[in-house]
């Protein structure tokens, strides 16, 4: 099974606009998950915590801004790249857009090019694996080009789930997630995998990174998840 895409929000309240931007998106490797208002999109971020979100300003009744406001609210959420798509291009809406938490302001009529190109940005921000960056952390080194993982120099020999889960861990040093968030970014939305699953493949890589020898890097945070570090 293959890594999953990486996942954006997409949250418009213009179905023509909504489907030309899945289409894009969906072009360049994402995983799209649609919204149609600001309610939704807040049922949407419940669910399952996406890598991106990209969010446009004027819709009925709940306001991306509002929906901005609402994200960055929750410690959950509050660390998602939020890039607002709006029509308001003078400097004052702009600067509202960004205190108000998103982390960039598109104005429409916008380059589909440069808005990719923007999203890859934040992207390698959140997810540096997902766009090809070797990970670090102490004595652990993870190259997603090779496929290969090190600890003090050695080679540990990893299945490609238990690879993808350490890939997801090393990207957040010292985040605990649920095992509902790691089947989500391991395994994929669409694949349905007992929760307790987790467990056993965390079970695996605790024991591949400690062949070699050294402390144990994972930590267990009962009733919580799961972290590195």
């Amino acid at each position: 099974m293959s890594a999953p895409r990486p996942s954006v929000l997409l949250v418009e309240d213009e179905p023509a606009q909504r489907e030309i931007l899945r289409y894009n998106l969906e072009a360049e490797g994402f995983q799209v998950i649609a919204a149609a208002n600001g309610e939704e999109a807040m049922e949407r971020v419940a669910e399952g915590l996406p890598d991106l979100i990209l969010l446009d300003w004027m819709m009925p009744h709940v306001s991306g801004l509002e929906v901005c406001r609402r994200i960055r609210a929750r410690p959950e959420t509050r660390g998602i790249p939020i890039l607002m798509l709006s029509a308001r291009s003078e400097e004052v809406d702009k600067v509202r857009g960004l205190e108000t938490g998103a982390d960039d302001y598109v104005i429409k009529p916008y380059s589909v090019a440069e808005l990719m190109a923007r999203l890859r940005a934040h992207l390698r921000r959140v997810r540096p694996a997902q766009a090809g960056e070797v990970l670090d952390w102490q004595d652990i080194r993870l190259d997603p080009e090779t496929h290969r993982v090190t600890r003090a120099g050695a080679a540990l020999k990893l299945g490609p789930t238990e690879f993808r889960l350490l890939s997801c861990l090393m990207e957040r040093p010292g985040r605990v997630f649920s095992r509902e968030q790691l089947l989500d970014r391991v395994w994929g939305r669409d694949i349905y995998v007992d929760s307790r699953t987790v467990d056993v493949h965390v079970g695996r890589l605790r024991k591949a990174l400690m062949a070699t020898g050294g402390d144990d890097p994972l930590r267990t945070v009962r009733g919580a998840g799961y972290s590195l570090g």
